[in-house]
């Protein structure tokens, strides 16, 4: 590899791991917003399946029970709903359903800069709770139009799931999306 190309291949990896850092602080933040997630996102598990939702927003209405299709907050396009695994951050199957191998890096950078802080979640797992920094940058990035939809969608996808923990999530995953999750391992979910 070139030097050239090393520094342009550095700056795309960092523009992504900065795009999907936002995406997941305004999840997060919008998730411990709601009183029924108790004020933090309760682990990994969690994490990935409201990601996947967030990700895949034509497919959050047939998970959970209180959106539709039609939901402003989702900002379907036309091309979602047709099209409802044609995404810009496709996500991979794993073992328990979509997966990102990315959100170990991505969730150790927003602690790091304090925008993230770990606290204790439900039988010894790790949540996330948004620091003073976090939410003042996510109600920052709200008001842009770059990131409206994002926080907008991640509002509704936090409050359509309030109550239902990271295992509720995944069973309604695999029951209500069984032929999209029957696929090997470690395939992308287009």
């Amino acid at each position: 590899m070139t030097p050239a190309f090393e520094a342009a291949e550095l700056a795309l990896l960092r523009e992504d791991l900065a795009y999907h850092q936002a995406r997941v602080l305004l999840l997060v933040t919008a998730t411990a917003a709601e009183s029924g997630h108790n004020r933090k996102l309760d682990g990994l598990t969690k994490l990935a399946k409201l990601d996947f939702l967030l990700r895949y927003p034509a497919l959050a209405a047939q998970v959970l029970d209180t959106l539709d299709g039609d939901d402003p907050r989702l900002h379907l396009s036309d091309d979602e709903k047709r099209e409802p695994t044609a995404v810009e951050a496709p996500m991979t199957r794993y073992k328990y359903g979509p997966w990102d191998d990315r959100y170990y890096a991505i969730i150790g950078a927003l602690v790091g800069r304090g925008l993230l802080r770990y606290t204790r979640g439900r039988q010894g797992s790790v949540a996330l709770v948004p620091t003073v920094a976090g939410r003042t940058l996510v109600d920052q990035m709200a008001r842009t139009h770059e990131w409206a939809e994002i926080a907008e969608r991640s509002q509704a996808i936090a409050q359509a799931s309030t109550g239902l923990t990271g295992n509720a999530l995944k069973d309604l995953i695999y029951q209500r999306l069984a032929d999209l999750m029957d696929r090997p391992h470690r395939q992308v979910i287009r």
